[in-house]
C-alpha cells in the first residue's frame, strides 16, 4: 500500500471510530466522564492525522522514462538458442 492509502484507511477507521463512539454514547448517556474522554481521544486522533496528511508529501505521478528502440533489425545471433514461442525448437517434431 502506498502512504496515501494508508492514510486514507486509517481515516476510515476513525470514521468508524467515530460512529461507534456515537453508538456507545447513545447507549450510556452523553454525560458520562468515560464517553466524554473517548470523544476528546478520537477527536485527538482526528487532528493528528490530519496533521500527519499535511506534512506527507502529494503523491506525485511517476516520471516517464523514454527507451528508444533502434530501426536496425536485431543480431540473429541472439536467439539462436530460443524456442519459437508455441512452435517448439526447429528441427525437431512432436512425438
Amino acid at each position: 500500500m502506498s502512504l496515501h492509502e494508508e492514510l486514507t484507511a486509517a481515516q476510515r477507521c476513525l470514521d468508524d471510530l467515530a460512529r461507534t463512539i456515537g453508538r456507545l454514547e447513545a447507549a450510556v448517556g452523553p454525560g458520562t466522564l468515560e464517553i466524554r474522554r473517548v470523544r476528546t481521544d478520537s477527536e485527538h486522533l482526528r487532528e493528528s492525522l490530519a496533521l500527519l496528511r499535511e506534512c506527507t508529501p502529494a503523491a506525485k505521478p511517476a516520471e516517464r522514462e523514454w527507451i528508444t528502440v533502434p530501426d536496425q533489425p536485431y543480431d540473429r545471433s541472439l536467439w539462436t538458442d530460443a524456442d519459437d514461442e508455441g512452435l517448439g525448437v526447429q528441427g525437431r517434431h512432436a512425438p
